[in-house]
Order: C-alpha cells, then structure tokens, then sequence
C-alpha cells in the first residue's frame, strides 16, 4: 500500500485548486532510467485506468498500475519543504539502494 504523509496529502491538494482541478488523485509509477535503474513518476489522473489500484490517502487518491505495484508497496511520500530545496520525497522500503538526489533506486 502507498499512503502520503499529512504533508505530502496538503501539498497535493493545494497544487490541486491551483491547477483547476480540484478531484483529481495522483499517479505514481516505477519507470525504467535514472543513475540506479527504476525512477518514480508522479503525475496527475482524472481517472483510473481498469487494472490499476486505487488506493487513499488524507482524502487524496492514489492510482498505481499493476508493473509498479510490486515495487512501491509500504512506499510513504513525503513533502519536504527546506533550505536545500522543496519537493516530494519517496521513502521506499523495498529499495536496495538509492542515488544521492533520492528520484531513482535499486530493487
């Protein structure tokens, strides 16, 4: 299961209302690429597509497709807003490795 942190549930929602689009759930896939192997994506979705897994979190929906299912279970994202720069944060325990940016993993 992927759930969001209070943070990460806050941001989505307000990048929501600024985008004019206030029901929609974010996509989280596994993708081939980056300095480790697998990378995340994020995105947004209006709806689910038949075989995905839709799950929520603080009242935001998540849709995870069946290829990335098996690597972002008990995944937490995060939003980290600091000094060094703000953004998403994705804690993986599935991960066996990671790069020093954080965007890309080994499985």
């Amino acid at each position: 299961m992927v759930t969001l942190s209070e943070a990460a549930a806050k941001k989505v929602q307000d990048l929501r209302l600024e985008e004019g689009k206030p029901d929609w759930g974010m996509r989280l896939r596994v993708v081939g690429g980056g300095c480790s192997g697998f990378s995340y994506e994020l995105g947004w979705e209006d709806t689910a597509a038949q075989d995905d897994q839709v799950l929520e979190s603080y009242g935001v929906k998540l849709y995870v497709d069946p290829q990335s299912a098996p690597y972002l279970a008990g995944v937490e994202i995060d939003y980290v807003d600091s000094l060094y720069g703000s953004g998403f944060s994705v804690k993986n325990p599935n991960a066996k490795g990671t790069c020093g940016c954080g965007h890309s993993f080994q499985a």
